[in-house]
């Protein structure tokens, strides 16, 4: 058995080049993402450099965030935006906002995540839209990236969304291995929904741990479903 440092040094070669490093993603061939929790386009503006050809379907809720997504993404013609939140029902509710627009979540905060990121503490609410996924109108062109990025609402999204998401090729969703929002599904309930929809878990794009001591807090797990591949 190769020591992890023996490991380390036997694979150094093996590092993932940045220009290849989303070649996994482009061999799917997605022609229609779904950018749910789209804040102001961080996610939209690195997919449409990784599938130049798909179209974009951008869902945020915060007003605010909205028009600063518009402003970066809106002259992209295979691009559309919605100015409300996804759930399990269609009905208006409102969100919590953070002082950083993109920690704002239908479900209060929790101390961990103000412990652990001071500056996104929750500054008061906002009324918004909020519709079922499987209920929007959308003109879906096989094959589908679902990525979801809501703050620990990521189960109502899945429930409200099931056809679509079910339909999908690829989903990346933020998954919390603490609760930092409160009846937050953590990794394992989202591995279930999704596994039992005929998704594998295929790794994770990126990881945030806690900037105090380093505990993995979330990360944003890929799951694939060979069944809509074909």
């Amino acid at each position: 058995m190769v020591k992890p440092w023996g490991m380390e040094l036997a694979y150094s070669h093996l590092v993932i080049r940045p220009e290849t490093q989303h070649d996994w993603l482009k061999e799917l061939c997605i022609k229609t993402v779904l950018d749910i929790g789209a804040n102001t386009g961080q996610f939209a503006t690195k997919i449409r450099d990784i599938l130049p050809e798909a179209f974009i379907y951008s869902f945020e809720p915060l007003r605010d965030a909205h028009a600063l997504l518009l402003s970066e993404m809106g002259t992209d013609p295979a691009f559309k935006a919605f100015n409300f939140a996804l759930g399990d029902e269609s009905t208006t509710t409102k969100i919590n906002r953070s002082r950083s627009s993109a920690s704002s979540s239908l479900r209060r905060m929790l101390g961990l995540h103000t412990a652990a990121w001071p500056f996104t503490a929750e500054t008061g609410t906002e009324e918004t839209e909020l519709r079922r996924l499987d209920a929007v109108d959308l003109l879906i062109a096989p094959r589908l990236l679902v990525k979801i990025d809501v703050q620990g609402f990521e189960d109502k999204v899945i429930v409200g969304g099931r056809n679509t998401i079910g339909a999908a090729a690829c989903v990346v969703t933020e998954v919390s291995f603490q609760r930092l929002y409160e009846a937050q599904p953590l990794f394992d309930d989202i591995y279930r929904m999704l596994r039992d929809m005929g998704f594998e878990y295929r790794g994770n794009w990126e990881q945030l741990p806690d900037p105090r001591d380093g505990t993995l807090l979330q990360a944003d797990a890929i799951f694939v479903n060979p069944d809509n591949l074909g």
